[in-house]
């Protein structure tokens, strides 16, 4: 389902003419230097096809000829006509002689592999005079140095001339008539249902975020060990070349540099798009990422409504029908690992949204981020990593949170499909709020541990724990509600606010019963209540307005507990995300 559905999106985009895919057979890379040489094969001089100035410039991209299958991490397989500088020249940092050697000579003998008769070819002809008996002419360039230091791409191109040799008319009928020739394995494939090549090795997945390595796989049986009922290779699962060339490229595409279609959901890579053309691949980022600095916060409300009812007869980018997936890698030893996978409609997945965020409404401090990104919500169950080699660490306002893998692929499926959201969620959120409940920041002032974020993420998880036509927690302040978990949590803000008025108001007190007793009286009243009762006759004595106030709105809170039981023991996982609701609606109360 998800290789097919890849395949579609590619075969759209290249009907569209979409630019930046790889045409079968092709690769699309960046070469930052061209040879150029004429038909004797003389060198004439280096083009540096890069932009941009010192660390930050970027070469140009060109769609280059592929002859062999999978990557080379190991082995040695030279390109047609392009490759790195240490293939072309027999130069590299770090790399044994030997291997050089073995590089430069698999790269000539490839030329001749594809073209027995190679004097009959102007351009080949050229680059192989050159290869005879001109590299050293190069070295003088003032090039050479950078060249040999950093084994960039290198191709050619002949004077007077804009397309490269590898690309040129004479080298694409030499594959064509070498792929021909080649005795072809043809079966069923998987994806398209159709006869088709078989391809041996998957061609590799660039630069998965996060793996640390430049090629990935996902479907690939490169090693003996991974080999089932006597079939090698792609044999054991049947994929045709043109199909294993359409996912990869279109993954490769979707989650390119300057991608739309591409956000980081904890450790995985979440690429989206739609069976057809639809508005909502240009927004999906929007509405789950963070405004950039300096712009307002993104109405969510606004963009969900273009597609969560559409008038009949609405425009085909707007067709709440057309079908939309979402996907989420994560890089893993040995193949890639889907996190998660969604495929519904744009009309679905924009109701499940609208109501992710309908969950997470919640009054709002004053001095509080608004903005509810996924990955702010995660990471607001997280501790900050100060430990920067940590893999799967997530980025947020300008800190790293170490977040448990499977807890952000888990939250993000629960949005996707409107499946009440994990309880590991509401744990973690739970155990960090206790965790930070004595945090302070530069000037020693308290950090408030219940902030905008965790109160709204508690709120949501429970809203969906339960049925949502029943009056569960509500966004703000609600006196009828008489949970024991929701009352103690407004009561324990109400005689916080009393220490903090008694002392002279919240900025004259560095220190609040908050820091001492949070994880306490929202795990096991019993054991704090009794003794921030008796303390708050202290305060209260303290007072010289608004005393009256505070004991009327202590004595309506204790008069909706059940006084004849006491102070409960202690309180249930859902019920301490309702003390930290209570909590936090009671504060930001005005």
């Amino acid at each position: 389902m998800i290789l097919q559905a890849l395949t579609t999106y590619y075969n759209r985009m290249i009907e569209s003419g979409t630019s930046g895919l790889e045409p079968e057979g092709c690769r699309r890379v960046a070469i930052p230097f061209l040879i150029v040489i004429d038909s004797e094969g003389r060198f004439v001089g280096i083009d540096d096809t890069r932009t941009g100035e010192g660390k930050k410039k970027q070469a140009s991209y060109f769609i280059v000829p592929k002859i062999f299958e999978g990557s080379r991490t190991s082995n040695v397989k030279a390109n047609l006509l392009w490759d790195k500088a240490s293939y072309v020249f027999g130069v590299g940092p770090k790399t044994r002689q030997s291997r050089l050697t073995e590089q430069c000579k698999i790269f000539r003998n490839t030329i001749f592999e594809y073209f027995p008769a190679v004097e009959s070819v102007e351009p080949v002809n050229a680059v192989v005079k050159f290869l005879a008996n001109h590299t050293d002419d190069v070295h003088k360039h003032p090039r050479w140095e950078e060249i040999s230091t950093i084994d960039p791409n290198i191709a050619f191109r002949l004077d007077g001339q804009t397309e490269l040799i590898c690309n040129s008319k004479e080298v694409g009928e030499a594959i064509s008539m070498k792929t021909d020739s080649v005795k072809q394995d043809h079966r069923i494939c998987l994806i398209t249902g159709k006869l088709e090549q078989l391809v041996r090795l998957e061609n590799p997945i660039k630069g998965l975020r996060g793996s640390g390595k430049a090629e990935s796989h996902w479907v690939a049986f490169n090693e003996s060990a991974y080999w089932s009922y006597g079939r090698e290779r792609g044999a054991n699962a049947p994929i045709g070349k043109s199909a294993s060339v359409a996912y990869v490229n279109a993954f490769n595409y979707l989650q390119r540099k300057d991608s739309r279609q591409c956000l980081m959901v904890g450790d995985a890579t979440t690429i989206f798009w739609a069976e057809k053309k639809n508005v909502l691949e240009d927004v999906f980022a929007d509405i789950f990422g963070e405004p950039a600095k300096g712009e307002p916060e993104q109405d969510y409300k606004s963009l969900i409504a273009l597609f969560r009812s559409p008038e009949t007869g609405a425009k085909a980018e707007l067709d709440p029908s057309t079908r939309f997936f979402v996907l989420g890698l994560a890089p893993n030893a040995a193949r890639i690992a889907v996190r998660f996978w969604y495929a519904g409609t744009v009309g679905d997945i924009a109701n499940n949204i609208g109501q992710h965020f309908d969950d997470l409404e919640m009054v709002k401090g004053q001095q509080e981020w608004h903005t509810l990104s996924i990955n702010g919500l995660l990471c607001s169950t997280a501790i900050e990593s100060r430990d920067r080699s940590k893999k799967n660490l997530i980025y947020h306002h300008g800190k790293f949170f170490d977040v448990a893998p499977n807890l952000a692929g888990d939250t993000m499926k629960a949005i996707l499909t409107g499946t009440p959201y994990p309880q590991t969620l509401l744990a973690s959120v739970i155990r960090r709020i206790k965790a930070e409940q004595s945090r302070k920041d530069s000037k020693g002032k308290s950090v408030q541990n219940v902030n905008y974020t965790r109160a709204a993420l508690i709120k949501a998880v429970l809203t969906r724990f339960y049925k949502r036509n029943e009056k569960e927690v509500g966004m703000s302040l609600d006196t009828t509600n008489t949970n024991p978990g929701y009352l103690l949590g407004r009561l324990f803000a109400v005689l916080e606010k009393v220490q903090a008025e008694s002392s002279g108001g919240w900025g004259k007190i560095n220190t609040t019963i908050r820091d001492r007793f949070y994880g306490a009286a929202s795990s096991t009243p019993v054991t704090s209540f009794p003794h921030l009762m008796k303390l708050k006759n202290h305060h209260l004595a303290k007072l010289e307005k608004h005393k009256g106030y505070y004991e009327g709105l202590i004595g309506e809170i204790i008069d909706k507990l059940d006084v004849n039981k006491g102070f409960p023991t202690h309180l249930s996982l859902q019920d301490q995300g309702r003390f930290a609701i209570g909590y936090y609606h009671q504060r930001y109360t005005k």
